[in-house]
């Protein structure tokens, strides 16, 4: 069973397929609440965005996590978690943050969703360069972890 939170490069469709595939067997759980995020084209005022080159304080994110899902299995009554975060580069259109989150019920299923992709942004100390085309490179901003590190 991988533990990692990083996958190096994009998160693969089949990646993503094959945990939603292992989880038909568990028949406590009604509900599952995913999150995919994806690398927007977006035009800056210096340029078109290509890609994001993600680095990350692996020990410290790996310590946070923990103690993020620690905090949510006590909150919510969710029978599954897991986090998949891309290290290294990921172009446009590709899949760089997958949450996926089960419950019995939609509710608890949602709201431990919702609640675990704002504390991966605000917390974790995960860092994304956008590659683009005018200059060359610009880290990219996220108001929700500007006070990281």
């Amino acid at each position: 069973m991988r533990r990692s939170l990083f996958i190096q490069g994009p998160i693969s469709v089949a990646f993503i397929s094959a945990q939603i595939r292992k989880h038909q067997f568990k028949t406590n759980i009604g509900a599952h609440q995913i999150f995919l995020g994806q690398v927007r084209a977006d035009q800056t005022d210096h340029g078109k965005i290509s890609g994001i080159e993600y680095t990350a304080y692996e020990s410290m994110a790996l310590e946070c996590i923990k103690k993020i899902k620690e905090d949510l299995f006590e909150k919510y009554p969710i029978r599954c978690m897991h986090v998949y975060h891309s290290l290294g580069m990921v172009k446009t259109g590709g899949c760089s943050l997958f949450i996926f989150v089960s419950a019995a019920h939609s509710e608890a299923a949602y709201l431990a969703c919702q609640e675990l992709l704002a504390r991966v942004k605000k917390e974790l100390p995960i860092w994304g360069k956008e590659i683009v085309d005018k200059v060359g490179y610009q880290w990219k901003l996220n108001p929700a972890n500007a006070n990281v590190l």
